[in-house]
């Protein structure tokens, strides 16, 4: 079954960074230029936080904000639930679905190793749908569906 170690090391590296006290506007031009909804917030290496597009719009936006008196520690995310790299897909979208969320953080011990995301968890899906869920666990679930209907 494949893991968040599997999920990293097949994303491309990229260069989402950016630092707690950069403007917002220079976080929302970053996401732009590497096409990505999210940017990773660190300070000396150190991982601060995440700013997304959805924080843009909750914590900016409709507090009547400036993009360009905004910093990106005022209104990023700092609560993500956390994984490990050995943790399966299957851990990560249950996780994902309790927190509602969007982005996971991945650790191995204590350093940050990347943010899995929920189009990551579902590339895999798609990939590797037999490995992902067991066969008769969703059997299980359609049939105990009294509507019928697959959700």
């Amino acid at each position: 079954m494949p893991t968040v170690k599997d999920i990293l090391r097949t994303k491309q590296k990229s260069f989402n960074h950016i630092e707690s006290d950069a403007l917002v506007i220079d976080a929302i031009n970053l996401m732009n230029s590497v096409n990505l909804s999210y940017v990773v917030v660190m300070d000396a290496d150190e991982y601060k936080g995440i700013f997304s597009e959805r924080d843009y719009t909750r914590n900016v936006i409709l507090k009547g904000r400036a993009s360009n008196s905004t910093m990106v520690k005022d209104a990023m995310t700092t609560d993500l639930p956390i994984v490990t790299l050995g943790d399966t897909v299957e851990y990560c979208m249950n996780l994902m679905n309790a927190h509602k969320a969007r982005y996971l953080l991945a650790y191995e011990g204590r350093q940050f190793a990347g943010v899995v995301t929920i189009h990551d968890l579902l590339r895999q899906v798609i990939d590797n749908k037999q490995e992902i869920f067991d066969n008769s666990a969703a059997r299980t679930l359609i049939d105990n569906d009294e509507s019928g209907r697959i959700y």
